[in-house]
């Protein structure tokens, strides 16, 4: 597996992040921002990490927790992850990635923060696998999913397990159906009977990997 590695960036506007990043062997496709779900950057988000880069992707995590000298704390999760994300975006232009280059992926919290960004920053692609906060916001400072999803700035994946309930299976339709009046390609995918982490649904995970790289593959050039 491709080796991990950690690094304590900072920019010349002195916002500081920790980054966990791991690089393709080969000539890289493009940059993709890695968003954790709670706490600190996980085993699980470095596996993620790897796994992308042996897909020839520069992957990157931030600690969102670490970033200094962006948002004020006051304003919420949501300003600290955009902020977050743009220092992480711009540890990408460092490294030579193109803007159209450059997506962000999510899983579980993750994912409702990669659609928080792909409504609020034009990327090539955005992916989330999984996420709560359809429509009770997941933490404060974050909007209801269905508040935003139908003015994407950047072409968005949803990939989501309904839990085998007509709760889960609604909300999710209704995600998808508000997603289909953007201007910008979308697509949500609903996974009946798996859970939002997929983890009792080998098959279901599997899937939804290949529906990840082939969206990045279709929109990352």
């Amino acid at each position: 597996m491709t080796q991990t590695h950690t690094q304590d960036y900072e920019r010349a506007d002195g916002r500081r992040l920790r980054l966990t990043y791991a690089e393709p062997d080969g000539a890289v496709r493009g940059g993709l921002v890695v968003l954790h779900e709670v706490g600190a950057v996980t085993d699980a988000a470095r596996l993620l990490v790897a796994s992308l880069a042996v897909e020839g992707w520069l992957a990157v995590a931030p600690d969102i927790g670490s970033a200094t000298g962006g948002a004020d704390q006051g304003e919420g999760a949501g300003a600290a992850l955009l902020a977050a994300t743009d220092t992480t975006l711009a540890w990408l232009v460092d490294r030579g990635v193109r803007g159209d280059q450059m997506g962000v992926v999510g899983f579980d919290l993750g994912g409702t923060a990669a659609l928080v960004v792909a409504a609020n920053r034009e990327l090539g692609a955005a992916v989330s696998v999984g996420g709560r906060g359809i429509e009770v916001p997941a933490a404060p400072g974050l909007p209801p999913l269905i508040d935003i999803v139908g003015g994407l700035a950047s072409p968005w994946l949803g990939l989501y397990g309904d839990n085998g309930d007509e709760a889960g299976q609604a909300e999710i339709d209704k995600l998808k159906e508000l997603a289909g009046r953007s201007k910008i390609a979308t697509n949500v995918v609903r996974y009946a009977g798996a859970s939002h982490r997929f983890d009792a649904d080998p098959d279901a995970a599997a899937e939804a990997w290949q529906r990840t790289l082939s969206w990045f593959d279709a929109h990352l050039r």
